[in-house]
């Protein structure tokens, strides 16, 4: 056992009005399976960075272990899929790499692909099986679950069981679950380390703002009522003060004298009261602070004429001369949301794709009602560039609208006249959905829409849908997500 010691930690990014951690402080320990979670933008990857000494910081960080960071970096992504492999685990043979590619039920052939030409996931289970066979180093793993398959992960979790300790970045609820002992969660104001895994940690949240909730009103109901009681009884002190000198019939100063002395009572009191304020007011701003705003969402789709949207009889997507799943047939009906699940590379995204008129290989009959107003969100950011302004005007989008969505997923409006290229992944996604829910649509079709996005946004999202009732495909791996969304499920495993 060994501690990760964080004293009096500041650290801001050049140019930045605000440090992304301002004087934290708090001890981790290296046995720990610790789950790091936080919005998008609260300093996640940062503070895996900071402990990588890839930044200057103020404060001191004490550390006497070495890191592994994932995802590794590849420099030169333009060569063999086995030369990249070899280089992050050099001292591996060629059957033990092998091995783990049929335990993560992935072909060997990719092997001898270029990496760079390898799809998402499949790079992603490449990293994977160059972080299982490397060492035994302590692992600050970020966000592993982008691109994965339920098969994939469920290998990921069995790996990580094995693990003595490790920091993993994750918006997967039920992967979080699965595989951390305790929580350090990155919040508005502070940093807060805990014993347990996500859910018991979203309990004690709940449980904590419901507090600070229920004690603000009632702080809120003492300074007015206060507040009221201080004012009036200032004012009645000062008339009767006035009264001393006014009164003629009671001229003597033994009446005056008794006048005096009520009031200065009562101003002993008003002035009592006045401590009473400040006490409930100074209480008050210690509450709330880290209560995360969960704002609604607002989603207007277009009602549909038809009530029979698509229909697919023996569908089969063709790839490298060779269909990738069995023949499906199904029907999307007006109100269906509908999940298409399946391991990396089966051809889910190509389903969406072939719907939305993309240049798809594919056997079978695919029908698509006439005049559908389609919705999409891609699976890749790498296209989004500008600024906010001219993404909303070219993609022809209310600018009001789409900016009060991403503020209510927690995007500042400082960021705002940002460029999106300087932007995180997972604000770029919070973009790319945001644009599509301020679209009025017949059909949304989304393509792993919550990668990268922070958990409370993924509850936001879930809540719209369920909310708004949008007609709705989508490809995603987030279990507690299509659990909670799907009414239909499409699975293209054979």
């Amino acid at each position: 056992m060994s501690l990760i010691s964080v004293n009096n930690l500041t650290f801001g990014y050049d140019g930045s009005l605000k440090n992304i951690f301002e004087n934290v402080s708090f001890n981790i320990d290296t046995d720990w399976k610790l789950g790091l979670i936080g919005r998008n933008g609260k300093g996640k990857t940062t503070f895996l960075k900071l402990l990588l000494d890839k930044y200057e910081y103020k404060g001191t960080i004490s550390k006497n272990v070495e890191f592994d960071y994932f995802p590794f970096e590849i420099k030169n992504k333009e060569r063999m899929t086995i030369e990249v492999v070899n280089e992050i685990a050099p001292n591996v043979e060629d059957w033990e790499i092998i091995k783990e590619l049929n335990l993560l039920n992935t072909d060997t052939e990719i092997l001898y692909r270029n990496f760079k030409l390898l799809s998402g996931g499949e790079q992603v289970k490449i990293l994977l099986v160059s972080l299982f066979l490397k060492g035994n180093n302590f692992l600050l793993i970020d966000e592993p679950t982008n691109h994965l398959d339920n098969e994939t992960r469920d290998s990921l979790v069995v790996y990580l069981k094995k693990k003595k300790g490790f920091i993993l970045v994750s918006h997967d609820r039920n992967f979080l679950d699965k595989v951390v002992d305790h929580i350090i969660s990155i919040n508005n104001t502070n940093i807060d380390v805990q014993k347990g895994n996500f859910s018991s940690w979203q309990e004690n949240k709940d449980r904590q703002d419901n507090f600070e909730m229920i004690q603000n009103e009632k702080l809120k109901k003492d300074i007015t009522r206060l507040e009221i009681a201080s004012k009036n009884t200032a004012n009645w002190s000062n008339k009767v003060e006035k009264s001393k000198y006014n009164n003629t019939n009671s001229g003597s100063s033994v009446d005056r004298g008794y006048i005096g002395h009520q009031s200065a009572k009562m101003m002993k009191k008003a002035k009592a009261m006045e401590k009473r304020i400040e006490k409930a007011i100074t209480e008050k701003s210690n509450l709330l602070n880290n209560v995360d705003r969960n704002d609604s969402l607002k989603i207007i789709p277009l009602e549909n004429r038809k009530n029979q949207l698509i229909i697919a009889n023996d569908l089969q997507i063709e790839y490298n001369g060779k269909y990738i799943f069995n023949k499906k047939s199904f029907e999307i009906n007006n109100g269906d949301r509908v999940a298409i699940v399946g391991k990396n590379g089966i051809g889910k995204s190509s389903i969406l794709k072939l719907i939305i008129g993309k240049e798809i290989k594919y056997s079978g009959i695919l029908k698509v009602a006439n005049d559908l107003k389609i919705s999409y969100v891609s699976q890749s950011t790498e296209n989004l560039k500008g600024n906010l302004n001219t993404y909303a005007q070219e993609n022809k989008i209310d600018e009001s609208i789409f900016k009060a969505m991403l503020s209510k997923m927690g995007i500042s409006n400082m960021e705002f006249d940002k460029n999106i290229t300087e932007m995180s992944e997972g604000q770029k996604k919070k973009i790319l959905i945001a644009k599509s829910i301020s679209e009025s649509a017949n059909l949304y079709i989304w393509d792993e829409p919550l990668n990268y996005i922070d958990i409370l946004t993924r509850i936001q999202i879930e809540d719209a849908i369920l909310k708004y009732k949008p007609t709705l495909i989508f490809v995603e791996h987030d279990e507690t997500f299509i659990e909670k969304v799907a009414t239909k499920i499409i699975n293209l495993n054979n």
